[in-house]
Formats: structure tokens, sequence, C-alpha cells
């Protein structure tokens, strides 16, 4: 019994195999997707390279957030190992709250200028 309904439940799923759309194979980059590449600019760069910096910032307090729990678990009770792994994970707290607040502040001026400094371009005159 075991067998047919193993065979049925693979048999069920062939024809979601055929009725797959075939308009996928034609894709087709949206527009502004391949002109973004080729038009390397001083504000791009520095908009790109805030947003990387922030992104970097936010992985780093997720590890060390994950590996000061990592560390205050396995510490095994002893004072001094579960001091040290509390102070990595506020340590990586007070670093998300910093970044948080480095971009509020960005922000902030940037709606206060008008200057999108997430998307920055230069006028031209």
């Amino acid at each position: 019994m075991q067998k047919i309904s193993k065979y049925l439940r693979f048999l069920s799923f062939i024809p979601f195999t055929y009725a797959a759309d075939d308009t996928i194979i034609n894709l087709k980059p949206e527009d502004g997707l391949a002109s973004d590449l080729t038009e390397l600019t001083i504000p791009r760069i520095v908009s790109g390279l805030i947003k990387f910096a922030i992104i970097i910032a936010a992985l780093v307090f997720f590890f060390m957030l994950v590996v000061g729990g990592i560390r205050w678990i396995v510490s095994g009770g002893d004072k001094a190992q579960t001091e040290a792994a509390r102070n990595q994970v506020t340590h990586a707290l007070i670093g998300l709250v910093i970044v948080f607040a480095a971009w509020a502040i960005a922000a902030l001026i940037g709606a206060f200028f008008s200057v999108d400094i997430f998307n920055l371009t230069i006028p031209i005159i």
C-alpha cells in the first residue's frame, strides 16, 4: 500500500511540469536595470557606498548578536564568560542603535534640505 501511495504522489506532480507557461523563456531585463550599471558617477558611487555600509553594519550586528548569544549559552554559569557574552550582546545592540541613528539623521538632513542622500544626483547648470 505504501508503494502505491508513493507512486501516486509522484505521478500527481507530473501535470505541474507540463502546465508551466512558456512565456518565461522570453525574459528581458527591465529598461532601467542595464543602464544603471554603465552610468557610474560620483553621486551614484557615494550613494551605493552609504547603502553598502549600512547593510554591512547590519550584518555585523546580527553576527555579533548571534555569537554573543552562543557564548552566553555555552558559558556554563562561569561568571566571567557570562559577563563577557552579555557585554558583547550589549555592544552589538548599541552598535545597531548607532547605525540606525546615523541612517535616521542622514534621512532627516536629506528631508530638511530636500536632498535624497541615498540617491544623490548633481544638478546640471
